[in-house]
């Protein structure tokens, strides 16, 4: 790509509606993610206690176990959303993009 067609794209509002939408996102669902995960890390370090709880009086499997599979389906669902944010509205730009910079 020339220079010209790069400062171009650069120069295009839907390019730069498009980062701007995609650097939000990707901070938001970082922090969202380290929040859920040193959380559930500090749990472990600072109350090893509550994460040791056991569900049901008869049962063996403890309150960190739960904690944890909540960890792990919402990095699949935050994941998820992002994919489905892409392939979508952030494709869709890309293209929109694209096309007005072959004019």
């Amino acid at each position: 790509m020339t220079d010209s067609a790069t400062e171009k794209i650069q120069r295009n509002p839907v390019y730069q509606e498009l980062r701007r939408k995609r650097n939000r996102l990707g901070s938001t669902l970082t922090i969202l993610m380290l929040v859920v995960y040193y959380g559930y890390v500090a749990l472990i370090a600072f109350d090893k206690e509550l994460l040791a709880q056991p569900l049901s009086s008869a049962g063996v499997t403890t309150l960190g176990i739960p904690i944890a599979l909540f960890v792990i389906i919402f990095t699949i669902a935050i994941t998820l959303f992002y994919i489905r944010r892409a392939n979508n509205e952030f494709d869709q730009m890309t293209q929109q993009i694209l096309k007005d910079a072959q004019k």
